[in-house]
Formats: C-alpha cells, sequence, structure tokens
C-alpha cells in the first residue's frame, strides 16, 4: 500500500513536489488522473476512477468546477469534500483515505516529514527549514498570478493588466533565485537538494506552458515573457534548473515534460 495517494489531472509539474520528493525519500507515492477534459468524467474520490456511463448518468455528487475547471459538471463525493473543503485538486490522501491534504507544497511537506529519517529535505536545522518555508511562501506569490496568466492564455482571454502581473511576478521570482544561488551556490538553502529547489523546479516548468499558447496572442504588449534572451537575464535561475531536470529524482518527470517545448532539431541530408 502506497503512504499518500494523489488525485490530479496530468501531466501537472505541481504534483511533482512530491514525486521528486518521494524519489529522495523513499516514499511509495500513488498518483491517479487523467487530462484535465477527460477529468469531468471521473469520480473525485480517495478511489478516484473513470465513471462509466451508466454511473455517470445516475451520479448525484455534482459540483460546479471553479478555477481550471470553471463551470464544468465534476462528480465529487461527500467523502471527498469532507477530506478536501476547497474541492481542488491535487488531492492527496492518507492510506485510509480518511486525512486529505490540499495544496501542492503542503502534499510535498507531508512526503518530507514521512521520509525525514531517509533524506533531509527540510533542511539541517530550524533555521535552515524556516529558510526553505521562505522560499516556498515567495513560490505561492508568483505561482498565483502565473495560474491566472496561463489559464487565460489558454483561454485567449489576457488582459493587458494580468500580463503586465504575470511578467512583473516572474521577474521579481527569477531575480531573487537568481540572487540567492549568487555568486557560485549549488542549491538554494545548504549543500544539498531541498524542498526549496525541488518547488522552484515544478513552478519554472509549470511556467513553460506559456510557449504553448503565447501564439494565440499578437499584441505587441503581449510579448513572451520566457522570451529568447531570458536566461541571459537570470543566468543563474535557468543554470539551476538546467542542472536539477539532470538529477536522477528530478529527471523522469522534468525531461519528458521540457523536451515538449524545446525546438526539434531538424537533421540535415547529406550532400
Amino acid at each position: 500500500m502506497s503512504e499518500l495517494r494523489i488525485f490530479s489531472y496530468l501531466p501537472n509539474p505541481r504534483i511533482w513536489k512530491a514525486t521528486i520528493a518521494a524519489r529522495l525519500c523513499g516514499i511509495d507515492v500513488e498518483v491517479r488522473g487523467t487530462s484535465p477534459k477527460e477529468l469531468a468524467s471521473w469520480l473525485w474520490d480517495f478511489d478516484a476512477r473513470p465513471l462509466s456511463s451508466s454511473e455517470f448518468a445516475a451520479s448525484s455528487d455534482i459540483q460546479v468546477g471553479q478555477v481550471g475547471f470553471a463551470g464544468t459538471r465534476l462528480h465529487k463525493t461527500s467523502a471527498f469534500l469532507d477530506a478536501h473543503p476547497f474541492g481542488a485538486v491535487p488531492a492527496a490522501f492518507s492510506p485510509d483515505g480518511k486525512t486529505g491534504i490540499f495544496e501542492s507544497n503542503s502534499i510535498m511537506r507531508a512526503v518530507a516529514r514521512l521520509g525525514e529519517s531517509e533524506f533531509p529535505l527540510y533542511g539541517g536545522d530550524a533555521y535552515e527549514a524556516s529558510r526553505i518555508d521562505s522560499f516556498l511562501d515567495a513560490s505561492l506569490v508568483f505561482a498565483r498570478d502565473a495560474q491566472l496568466y496561463l489559464l487565460a492564455l489558454v483561454s485567449g482571454t489576457v488582459s493587458a493588466e494580468m500580463h503586465a502581473r504575470a511578467r512583473d511576478g516572474f521577474a521579481v521570482y527569477a531575480r531573487g533565485i537568481n540572487h540567492a544561488l549568487a555568486p557560485d551556490r549549488e542549491y538554494l538553502v545548504g549543500d544539498t537538494v531541498t524542498l526549496a529547489d525541488i518547488c522552484f523546479v515544478a513552478e519554472l516548468c509549470l511556467f513553460f506552458n506559456e510557449k504553448k499558447s503565447i501564439k494565440k496572442i499578437e499584441k505587441p504588449e503581449h510579448a513572451p515573457i520566457l522570451h529568447d534572451t531570458i536566461e541571459t537575464e537570470f543566468p543563474r535561475t535557468f543554470a539551476h534548473l538546467a542542472r536539477l531536470r539532470k538529477h536522477p529524482a528530478f529527471a523522469p518527470d522534468v525531461e519528458p515534460y521540457l523536451k515538449k517545448f524545446e525546438p526539434v532539431e531538424q537533421s540535415v541530408s547529406p550532400r
């Protein structure tokens, strides 16, 4: 039996926070889910699963989705809502399904606590743990504006104000990470990987989704935030991502995901 079960739409870089931590800590984490479009036909529960046609038609566990699922009729059991009062995913559960853990940073913290004796992801003392929390809290500020911006990109409803908030929020976050790694630090806190590094990678990778939808926005004031020279503005930030994406605990999640956003190399036929 897994030590933690997570239900989410997939792929979702924010659940990597838990899966990367689990690889480092030796914790067994089970992930259930499917694409956002198909999740509307699933039962949202500890025992999350696709509903059959007859179950779907007869289900009375209907809730109207909010952020990310706005207006969608979702099938959430009362047990799910007891465990997850905000009714959102990713949703994690204790092995018996009775305790719900919500918000990706908290789910990641749960894994770190379960595997504390195996790998000190929360630092070596109270001061390091608190500094790690500082990075996690800073990521939440960035993540909120980033999520609203990315969802608006998909629907083609980005306003000038929203774009400016996302652009400025990205700059504040990337600049802070860049400074924290100066002059040549390998990790954000201490001398090994911590939750701060894991959260950074997950949130930055999620923002790469801008590359998929920015072409829908043709207004000059909505220029890509991840423009062609962004890495020169925050060199240590992007070098940190480049290092960690190759790390054995990160690579299974991060490598295939980021490759989708990289240009395909054209083979040149010999003449």
